[in-house]
């Protein structure tokens, strides 16, 4: 960034829906969404970059299991899973993503019309309000749906394996 013709080292940031939505709709539900939030910043297994460029929007349901596994073994090693626990959690992954990723087109699809309704010559005060409803309810359902994961996956580890995980998350999350 230049401020007074002078070239500062502060960097620019927008928000990435898609990093936002594989974090909320895949690392979720991967051993209770704590320490997957951290694997996907931090680009675990396969390298991908934490900026999630296209790393689950586009992706077949296939190369999204293949990813589900990889991380679920990166995450559940460290808390000493067994083969069991890991395949039954990244079942509950996989089942959580197939269920999510439509609900990343439609809002895709809603910030299409988003910038669509900002482009009119006139304010459609009601298309938006409806469209910020809808957004809302399409929240809700992921949220419920990540929410169900993790608990699901939390009942596939013990207690000890949880309190190391949120240990993990915390000390790199802050």
């Amino acid at each position: 960034i230049f401020m007074n013709g002078q070239q500062t080292n502060q960097s620019v940031t927008k928000p990435n829906t898609k990093r936002r939505w594989a974090i909320a709709g895949i690392g979720g539900a991967i051993a209770a969404g704590l320490l997957a939030i951290s694997a996907l910043g931090h680009a675990g297994p396969g390298k991908h970059s934490h900026h999630g460029h296209g790393m689950w929007a586009e992706m077949s349901p296939e190369d999204a299991g293949k990813r589900i596994d990889k991380m679920v073994n990166w995450v559940l090693d460290d808390v000493g899973a067994t083969a069991d626990q890991k395949q039954r959690v990244a079942q509950i992954a996989k089942e959580a993503a197939q269920e999510l990723m439509p609900m990343r087109k439609q809002h895709k699809e809603a910030r299409g019309r988003a910038v669509d309704l900002f482009a009119q010559p006139s304010i459609d005060r009601a298309a938006i309000e409806q469209l910020r409803a809808e957004e809302l309810q399409l929240g809700e359902a992921a949220s419920k749906r990540i929410t169900k994961a993790i608990a699901d996956a939390a009942e596939v580890l013990t207690p000890e394996q949880r309190v190391k995980l949120a240990a993990e998350w915390k000390k790199r999350r802050g």
